[in-house]
């Protein structure tokens, strides 16, 4: 992503974007720098009452994508894995492994890449979005996978009423959990989806009606991008740079691409299942 997208915005595309164009982004978290001092490839400047660091415009652009590149495979993959009549434990397997690895690789990643390409590092913040972006929610799915598993089980330790126990006992269980409970939960996945896309979007929609030019010269690497991991194999911006900043709006570009790239792939992968022989 980080190659794919130098090439693009800082060479290729860089007449379209403006050579002089440039972002104002907030200063990392505990960071006071004078004004006029350098930061990265920024300068900090006074606007409105407000210390900000003026960027080059597709440096900026540069960081969302670097950000959007590295972020961890959550719901959505299993969303096209779905779509695609994949193997669930597979992908659900591969989705966990990754957001694993992030917890500790998308900080390091993310702060490395966003230093080669002389772009403020805010290390507070970036942990900060892992603790509540990966790690909360993975906390709060293992707690509740195994609370709900123990009350549908009937847990000794529970005070649940002694013929509801035995009921539950009956019917429920960690089997019921997985065929009937996590398909209730589906619709919620959906529309917390739309909900987001929505927000992103709203936040966004002057930029993007205004500018749509840019939004192709953001697109065209995250394309690439994602055919290339597709061939070979989303909010961390808006806390790290400010909601009004050019890496926010590469990821909402990213977001508003990427479902209609997964749906052509998805299409490209059920026209294919021929290659790799049937299920036994």
């Amino acid at each position: 992503m980080y190659g794919i997208s130098l090439l693009f915005l800082g060479v290729l595309f860089l007449q379209f974007i403006g050579p002089d164009a440039v972002d104002l982004v907030k200063l990392p978290l505990g960071l006071d720098l004078a004004v006029g001092s350098t930061y990265g490839s920024g300068t900090v400047i006074l606007h409105e009452g407000l210390k900000m660091l003026e960027v080059p415009l597709w440096r900026s652009y540069l960081a969302g994508c670097i950000l959007l590149g590295i972020a961890p495979c959550t719901a959505m993959v299993l969303v096209w894995g779905y779509l695609a009549r994949g193997n669930d434990g597979h992908t659900l397997i591969m989705v966990a492994i990754n957001s694993l690895t992030m917890l500790v690789l998308y900080g390091v990643l993310g702060g490395f890449l966003l230093g080669v390409g002389r772009l403020p590092v805010p290390w507070q913040a970036l942990l900060l979005s892992i603790r509540v972006y990966v790690a909360l929610p993975l906390v709060a799915g293992y707690a509740s996978r195994r609370w709900i598993i123990a009350f549908a089980g009937g847990s000794s330790h529970l005070q649940v009423d002694h013929r509801i126990c035995r009921w539950i006992i009956a019917v429920k269980g960690e089997t019921w959990f997985a065929q009937k409970f996590l398909h209730l939960l589906t619709p919620v996945t959906i529309i917390a989806l739309l909900l987001t896309l929505v927000l992103l979007f709203s936040f966004k929609d002057e930029v993007i009606l205004g500018n749509p030019l840019t939004i192709l010269w953001i697109a065209v690497p995250l394309f690439l991008q994602t055919v290339l991991i597709f061939g070979v194999a989303i909010a961390a911006a808006v806390m790290l740079f400010g909601l009004s900043s050019g890496a926010a709006l590469a990821t909402v570009v990213g977001v508003l691409i990427e479902v209609p790239v997964m749906l052509m792939l998805v299409g490209v992968c059920k026209r294919t299942t021929h290659w790799f022989g049937s299920e036994a």
